[in-house]
């Protein structure tokens, strides 16, 4: 359900909002004998009352709610303003949801109650909700207290007896952290963990008495499961089914417990144990988060717009177990920052010594046009009085953007040296809102979509890694964009499949600190950095929606696949949606890899779908800068040589194998057959049907056809989790992230001859 909040005009909703508060079950509203001139008095004095309001919900555009919130200090509720409890920071809140016109809709209440209590705090001066419901509404009390609600004491109201109860901030944003959110969280989370490291051949669970049980036995519990397995030993671990025995007696589903219990098998240094842990607690509240928080159905996506689509995901990486840690982040943080709120932010901006910075631009942009595109002649202004009012020469200085948590917790403590001294001046908020995206550190312009996504330094712990941005190694990456962005312009095949990337065409980065100068490289030289991206609204055409390639693995609160909604809404057979989808994202990464020795790290999140009547047509290959390599002779410009990488010839096909067959399309195809939209052996037999019409179309490639024998019997299993595992703070050497890799045997391949499913 899609729930949005607006004014209320009493003019344009009388007949409703007058039979809402009249009917016999919002008894506890005390306006069941209103005529409606009554009720059109009563909202049209709240909507002269300079500290109340009137508000309407909706669900999926229809009216489902009233809400009302007033300033209680200056309240006209008999006696409330003058309870010793209130405090200036409080704000009034009442809620009534629309009586059922039929059957009740689940969770209405619930999803409504929670839209009013973001919408109350969405005012940054509100620090508690204030509500006083009649104390024998037990059902309304109960809601209060799940969203974190304390009450205080019962209060005589006029015509009520009342239960005084406020809710901080704090509160509430830790108010999913409840025991049923918890057993669904650590269910999916343990299945994902018995998939995955099975798939990695950490764990070999026992097959039981028929073809789906299966067992696990640790030093301490017995774990049991129902699990169909696919092709590229994939597991796919029904929730539901897992049981925990100790000592003969069932016990809870624990996530941590899991992997405590078998971090010997999983090979975690005991040094690192309780880190890991920790980024899989914050995995687990960002899931109680979003199954307490997130409403839209998988039908409600696929006529959503991009950023909707991207606050809307439920999971993280579809391999990494632990992975949406942020740690770092408080619960505050996290209900402000994090993608799945759908939260806008403001980001900071310093000024900071140009030489002692740096700024590269790609072609068709300059630093200065940068600045007036991005801000605007009136915010470099203001930023430049700021420096003048601080005796300081706007000309010495150039301009970064940086999180407001990044500056609080990074900036103004770590460098407070280099603030002090004016090598690093906080000059203000920008005036434009940004939306995060699930690569979290990347923000879209809410404020105007046309210009730049930015990028930023987060020095958060986020899935095997700190989430800086090295100055030094985005120099090259505007020059490295442009090159991959004339390749792909002037191939043919490429052109034609309407694949494209999304240039970044500025980075820039600040080294005047102390880390610099020391002779060993650090997570501290990752923290003054930015980069923009071109936005990908100009290239939409008028009947095209975006997504990134991520959601099609998303499932909803009731377990719908985004991806088999997109299949319903598109009208194509499955098997030519399939196909649709390969051609538009598979065949060009093929191209770039037989025709140029070319590779990209294309995991769902890098990718950016273009939607025509909810089939993908075409891909945007984003974060070329930092996750693309060249692993040929193919001549380069000395400025892109940085992406020249010396690959094993055993290792270049995995590009393919790896990244795309097991790091993406095993996860969906799986997805697909469990669905019931399409067998999994037909799926890869769309798989291998791509490869070899892109062969039969490129005989001039033939030879690196054969070199790279992408329709090989089986190919090298290389494993993320193990990688994660072995250092939790630094999975890779980004500098040579192939001799990073570890491998478990091999994996036989699934479109060498598309073989059915091993169950």
């Amino acid at each position: 359900m899609r729930i949005t909040i607006e004014p209320l005009h009493i003019d344009e909703h009388l007949t409703t909002v007058h039979a809402w508060v009249t009917h016999p079950r919002s008894a506890y509203w005390m306006m069941l004998g209103c005529t409606p001139e009554e009720t059109r008095a009563a909202y049209d004095e709240i909507a002269a009352h300079p500290h109340h309001d009137a508000w309407l919900g909706r669900v999926d555009g229809e009216p489902a709610f009233l809400c009302e919130t007033y300033d209680p200090l200056r309240s006209d509720l008999a006696g409330i303003a003058h309870l010793p409890e209130l405090a200036p920071g409080d704000l009034g809140m009442h809620v009534l949801v629309a009586p059922p016109a039929a059957e009740p809709v689940p969770g209405l209440t619930t999803a409504a109650f929670r839209a009013v209590m973001r919408h109350c705090f969405a005012d940054p001066a509100v620090r508690r909700v204030v509500v006083e419901p009649d104390a024998r509404n037990l059902p309304i009390r109960r809601k209060n207290t799940d969203a974190g609600f304390v009450e205080l004491r019962e209060v005589g109201l006029g015509e009520k007896t009342a239960m005084l109860s406020v809710c901080t901030r704090e509160a509430f944003a830790a108010s999913h952290l409840r025991p049923e959110n918890l057993e669904r969280a650590s269910r999916h989370l343990v299945a994902k963990a018995i998939g995955e490291f099975s798939h990695e051949r950490l764990l070999s669970p026992a097959r039981g008495a028929s073809a789906t049980t299966y067992s696990l036995e640790g030093p301490t519990s017995r774990w049991t499961f129902e699990a169909r397995r696919f092709a590229l030993e994939h597991w796919a671990v029904q929730p539901a089914s897992i049981t925990r025995t100790v000592g003969g007696a069932e016990a809870p589903v624990d996530a941590q417990a899991f992997v405590a219990e078998f971090a010997r098998d999983l090979g975690i240094p005991a040094q690192l144990l309780p880190t890991y842990l920790e980024e899989l607690a914050a995995t687990l509240a960002s899931a109680c988060w979003k199954l307490e928080h997130q409403t839209l159905s998988a039908a409600d996506l696929v006529a959503a717009d991009h950023q909707t689509v991207e606050g809307a995901m439920s999971e993280g990486h579809p391999a990494f177990v632990a992975n949406n840690g942020r740690i770092g982040f408080d619960v505050e943080d996290h209900a402000r920052w994090a993608p799945e709120t759908s939260n806008d932010l403001r980001l900071l901006w310093v000024a900071v010594r140009k030489d002692q910075s740096h700024i590269a631009v790609g072609r068709g942009a300059h630093e200065a046009s940068l600045y007036d595109d991005e801000l605007g002649a009136e915010t470099l202004t203001r930023f430049a009085d700021v420096l003048r009012s601080q005796q300081l020469d706007p000309a010495d200085y150039r301009y970064l953007p940086v999180h407001p948590w990044q500056w609080r917790h990074k900036l103004a403590v770590t460098f407070a040296p280099d603030v002090a001294r004016r090598s690093l001046v906080l000059v203000g908020e920008g005036n434009d809102a940004y939306r995060p995206q699930q690569s979290i550190r990347t923000y879209f312009n809410s404020s105007r979509p046309e210009r730049h996504y930015v990028k930023t330094a987060l020095s958060i712990q986020n899935m095997g890694f700190m989430r800086g941005l090295s100055p030094a190694y985005m120099r090259a990456t505007p020059a490295i964009n442009d090159w991959v962005a004339d390749l792909v312009e002037a191939d043919v095949e490429l052109k034609e499949r309407g694949f494209g990337v999304l240039r970044e065409l500025a980075a820039a980065g600040w080294t005047g600190d102390v880390f610099h100068t020391l002779p060993e490289p650090s997570a501290h030289r990752k923290m003054v950095a930015a980069l923009w991206r071109e936005s990908l609204v100009p290239r939409l055409g008028a009947n095209e929606q975006a997504a990134t390639m991520a959601a099609l693995l998303h499932r909803d609160a009731a377990g719908t696949s985004y991806a088999a909604e997109l299949v319903r809404a598109s009208g194509l057979e499955p098997r030519t949606w399939v196909r649709t989808y390969l051609d538009a994202y598979l065949r060009p990464l093929v191209h770039c890899l037989l025709a140029y020795d070319l590779v990209f790290m294309p995991h769902g999140e890098n990718l950016i779908m273009v939607l025509r009547d909810g089939a993908p047509v075409r891909m945007l290959m984003k974060d070329i800068g930092e996750e693309m390599a060249v692993m040929g002779t193919l001549e380069l410009p000395p400025e892109v040589e940085r992406v020249r990488c010396d690959v094993p010839d055993d290792v270049k096909a995995l590009a393919i194998h790896t990244d795309v067959f097991d790091g993406f399309l095993r996860h969906l195809g799986a997805l697909l057959d469990l669905d019931g939209v399409l067998p999994e052996a037909a799926f890869w037999a769309e798989v291998r049907g791509c490869i070899v019409d892109h062969a039969a179309d490129h005989p001039e490639l033939a030879e690196a056809v054969e070199r790279y024998d992408l329709l090989r019997p089986e190919f090298r299993h290389s494993c993320l989790n193990r990688l994660q595992l072995r250092n939790t703070l630094q999975m890779v050497d980004l500098a040579d992230q192939a001799e990073s890799l570890i491998f478990a045997g091999t994996l036989p391949n699934p479109v060498a001859n598309p073989v059915a499913s091993p169950d």
